[in-house]
């Protein structure tokens, strides 16, 4: 092997840098510990609340000793920000993907147009969003061409408006128009991902992710570590619309007047059901409304649909009336109708009704009625505030403090002084939540500066200030798909991964020392190197390791064997021609490196194909299995060649490639392949015709990757029946909520399609509420609601992970998960037909392919409902389908390599000579099969419950793969050759 020196000096410099990037993880993870241990110490098991006090505890610790310089190179802090990221499913947090409104976007841009054509193309627009996964503002585009008429885009009361001036005139056309605004919507979302990004910044999580999904207008964001999901989730979904508006005074006669003639109203237009207990205290309405005098002592809900929900207001604050929370949407509802709206005096015509924001554990909250216009537009808007801050108001309270534009100090003088004029309050809205509406008692207020009181948390003023501070998003974001973690699954599963990745290890290195002796010595190091090479480039490139991302390295440490496999099979063979030590190596390397090429190429595009198609933890899995191959090929080809090369040439060692017990296996071997095609065609037949059957009959498990929908892992202290807990969320959630076990007899994973087309938080948490009230005899006693949302304390039960796929986002997936295999079989049929120059090859890898892929398809149908582990269809199954794609492949070309081989030399014989190449090939389809099915069962087995299906579908498409490498793509390709073909050859 030539240039020997730059080779070591390029691995020596690879290891060192790899090191050098690990050694922050190390740091960090040993600082941690420090910090765990420091604050164990302190607080015993006996304290209440000790889990929390020991994570306070631990942040302390770490924060005193953040800038400390550690081995004179670096500090915690510093080494924090460039350890191996982990991903969710290791840390526990969350994971979103954020859809940003194009419609608020366009009608921002044609400043709330009230064309009717527009707004009918924008309704269109929704209507066709729902069936078609092209973007939004291409489906407003095709419906404005549809209905426009002589209407323009570029209208004076569309897009040809003041805002636009610059960019748009009356003369434009519509061709004219659409790659402008396609450009300024590209902003809009460039502007969100930026605020989002400023937002994050700003929260302390360490390592967050945030990532634009092309021009989708979808916005990736992952908060590892994050442990209060109910805060993470509004900082993201948050528009930070800050709005002020001046309120009507809670006297005002007009508002008694409108609620007594709604509820009049109401009668007749509502059905509420009659509970047991309907008498109330005449004096507790008139205390709400004092100008409204009742006759009657009926408040039941049947008499009275609204007055039966209110309550009275604070007499100290703005609102004027109060309801319970659970109340709220009920009583919003009423006022929306159309009915009820047109019972609103018309001296307050333009009234808009806002809730009070809930404070912590409140269960009352506050009806507002503000003094808004034709236009719905606020006295001041939110663009006018230039900085915010977390402070402390004068009661030593947490509050927000503002500062204001020149032209936002002019507005705010004058509301401030017509509320003080009139008496009324001032309310400070952001998100359609009324924070705080204080009177004004000293007249205009100048200079510009707020403050925003009322019951918060120091964290919660924190966030609100970092929104306001990074601005407002530009359109609504709705969570379209969240996973969210708890941090006692992630660490299972690090315990899980860790496991499965330390057996996998062991198996394949005692196994290479048994099997070829001193070689296997030499390739074990070469294959520790590797790993130690994949961690490192994962660091270089801050990449993030998944639970599917360690399955793939296990994977990785199983096929990069391969490679020395087929190394030593051609130094065998080279040996056994009489050849010299040294030119059998040198050969044995020669030989194998075309079909060590080919079969590491194949298998690296589909693992390339994943990764473009793939999305979250499946993006880890094609990551390390794409760096995987190359650092094994450069590991095998060239690390265990020189450490081979360094023994052999050293005088009186003797280096043989088997053991005793291996030397002759597999020697002499001459099975005739081709005359049991027809059987093996047969054989094949039967099985894609049941797979078939089954797949037409009973269908495949979708999960709600590709259906849609919210799925929950929940844990309990003891095991429970699921066909029972299935019956009664049926009856919460409606037919089609699917219950079962998962992993052991106390965890179940409930899956159900409820409101999946109402995207925002509201529903998600409206979903859990009715989680624990069905659950709740089932969790230990005194569980609270918190406890089973985040897990509780070391028990690590009630809700470890949530998964929530909105159905516009569940048919991309599919969508792309189609394409993914389909790209894969392209991909693969071209470059087997570049490289042998026949599409007969091509042709039979590719049945070979279409096989394994229809029998793990038939295979997941049939048994999909027997299994004790999971076996949905779903992104983790496309990156096993895929995984078996590229291996199978592998197993095809090194095959079809030596048939080429062989047939160049002495040319077909009637199929002899294909037999002999597949004969020859035996021992290492079966080694590098057997070691890489060893390897996925240690994962099968101690990897955790949510690779399981996974892992299963690897298994089979492993068996599957061998088998169709043998009996169906060298068949398949021999028997479409024509006599010609065989001829020339």
């Amino acid at each position: 092997m030539q240039n020997k020196g730059l080779i070591k000096l390029f691995a020596f410099l690879f290891g060192l840098v790899s090191i050098y990037q690990l050694s922050y993880t190390f740091i960090t993870n040993k600082v941690e510990k420090d910090a765990t241990v420091f604050a164990t110490n302190r607080v015993s098991e006996s304290e209440e609340d000790y889990l929390e006090k020991r994570e306070e505890l631990e942040a302390q610790y770490l924060d005193s000793i953040g800038n400390n310089s550690i081995l004179g190179y670096t500090s915690y802090n510093d080494a924090k920000k460039k350890e191996l990221n982990k991903g969710l499913d290791l840390k526990g947090g969350i994971n979103v993907t954020l859809q940003i409104s194009v419609k608020d976007i366009l009608k921002g841009l044609a400043n709330n147009s009230k064309n009717p054509v527009f707004n009918k193309a924008l309704a269109d627009a929704d209507v066709a969003s729902k069936s078609s996964n092209a973007p939004y503002l291409e489906l407003f585009f095709n419906a404005f061409d549809k209905i426009k008429g002589d209407t323009k885009l570029a209208s004076p009361d569309i897009f040809a408006n003041k805002t636009l001036s610059d960019a748009i005139n009356f003369q434009m056309t519509d061709d004219q128009v659409k790659p402008i605004i396609r450009t300024k919507i590209d902003e809009s979302i460039v502007s969100a991902f930026e605020v989002l990004r400023e937002r994050i910044d700003g929260f302390g999580v360490t390592q967050p992710n945030i990532q634009r999904e092309g021009n989708s207008g979808r916005i990736l964001v992952e908060l590892p570590g994050a442990r209060d999901i109910a805060r993470s989730q509004d900082l993201l979904s948050s528009t930070a619309q800050l709005e002020f508006w001046e309120t009507y005074k809670p006297s005002n006669p007009s508002l008694g007047n409108f609620l007594q003639a709604a509820n009049e109203r109401l009668k007749s237009l509502v059905n509420v059901d009659q509970p047991e207990a309907t008498a109330k205290p005449e004096s507790e309405l008139d205390s709400l409304l004092s100008d409204i005098n009742q006759d009657t002592e009926d408040f039941s809900p049947a008499a009275n649909p609204l007055f039966s929900l209110l309550l009275p207001a604070n007499p100290n604050g703005n609102a004027f009336v109060s309801a319970a929370i659970k109340d709220t949407a009920t009583i919003g509802e009423y006022l929306r109708m159309k009915e009820i709206r047109k019972l609103i005096p018309a001296d307050m015509q333009f009234v808009k009704f806002l809730w009070e924001r809930p404070s912590e554990g409140a269960e009352v909250v506050g009806l507002y009625a503000l003094k808004s216009n034709r236009d719905n537009t606020p006295r001041i808007s939110g663009d006018v505030v230039t900085d915010a801050a977390a402070v402390f108001d004068q009661f030593n309270k947490p509050a927000v403090s503002m500062s204001m534009n020149t032209r936002g100090a002019k507005e705010w003088e004058k509301l401030t002084g017509d509320a003080f004029n009139n008496q009324t309050g001032i309310a400070i809205v952001l998100d359609n939540k009324v924070y705080t509406a204080p009177g004004v008692s000293s007249g205009p207020i100048s200079g510009g500066r707020s403050e925003i009181t009322g019951n918060f948390t120091i964290n919660e003023t924190q966030d609100i200030a970092n929104v306001l501070r990074a601005g407002k998003l530009p359109a609504s974001a709705e969570i379209i798909q969240s996973e969210i973690v708890g941090p006692s699954l992630g660490q299972e599963a690090i315990n899980s991964g860790f496991s499965s990745f330390m057996i996998a290890m062991a198996i394949v290195l005692i196994w290479m020392i048994f099997y070829y002796g001193k070689a296997g010595i030499f390739a074990d190091i070469a294959l520790l190197f590797n790993i130690l090479l994949i961690f490192g480039v994962l660091v270089s490139l801050n990449a993030v390791l998944t639970l599917p991302g360690i399955a793939g390295i296990v994977l990785t440490i199983g096929m990069s064997v391969d490679a020395n496999v087929l190394i030593f099979e051609r130094i065998k063979e080279e040996l056994a021609k009489g050849k010299g030590r040294g030119q059998a190596i040198a050969d044995g390397f020669g030989n194998a490196l075309s079909s060590i090429l080919d079969a590491n190429i194949t298998t690296g595009l589909t693992a390339l194909i994943l990764f473009i198609f793939g999305s979250g933890p499946i993006k880890g899995f094609a990551t390390t299995l794409l760096i995987g191959i190359v650092t094994s090929l450069f590991t095998a080809i060239f690390i265990t060649r020189l450490l081979i090369d360094w023994y052999s040439e050293g005088k009186g060692r003797d280096l043989d490639f088997s053991t005793a017990i291996t030397k002759n296996l597999f020697r002499n071997i001459n099975i005739d392949f081709l005359s049991k095609r027809k059987i093996s065609y047969v054989f094949s037949a039967v099985l894609i015709a049941i797979a078939l059957f089954s797949l037409f009959t009973q269908g495949l498990q979708q999960g709600v990757d590709f259906v849609g929908g919210r799925s929950y892992t929940v844990r309990f202290e003891k095991a429970v029946n699921p066909s029972e807990i299935s019956s009664e969320l049926n009856d919460v959630f409606g037919s089609g909520t699917n219950v079962k076990t998962f992993g052991e007899a106390n965890q179940i994973k409930i899956t159900t399609a409820y409101k999946v087309d109402v995207e925002g938080i509201e529903v998600d948490n409206e979903i859990q509420n009715k989680l624990y009230t069905s659950l709740q005899k089932y969790l230990p006693d005194g569980t609270d609601f918190d406890s089973f949302i985040i897990g509780s304390g070391d028990k690590s039960l009630g809700i470890l992970q949530s998964v929530k796929v909105g159905p516009t986002i569940a048919d991309d997936i599919k969508k792309n998960a189609l394409l993914a295999i389909l790209g894969s079989l392209a991909v693969v049929f071209l470059y087997i037909l570049f490289r042998f120059r026949k599409w007969q090859f091509s042709l039979g890898a590719v049945a070979a392919v279409a096989h394994d892929v229809l029998v793990v398809l038939g295979v997941f149908s049939i048994f999909g409902t027997l299994m004790p582990f999971n076996m949905e269809i779903d992104q983790a199954f496309i990156a096993a389908i895929l995984t078996v794609i590229g291996y199978s492949l592998n197993d095809t070309v090194v095959v079809f390599d030596r048939v080429r081989e062989i047939v160049a030399e002495k040319g077909w014989k009637a199929g002899e000579n294909t037999n002999q190449a597949l004969n020859s090939t035996l021992s290492r389809t079966i080694n590098t099969s057997m070691t890489t099915l060893v390897v996925l069962l240690a994962i099968f087995i101690f990897g955790g419950e949510s690779l399981r299906g996974f892992m299963f579908a690897m298994i089979v498409g492993i068996l599957v793969g061998t088998y169709s490498s043998l009996f169906i793509a060298t068949p398949v390709m021999y028997d479409s050759l024509t006599r010609k073909d065989k001829k020339e050859e």
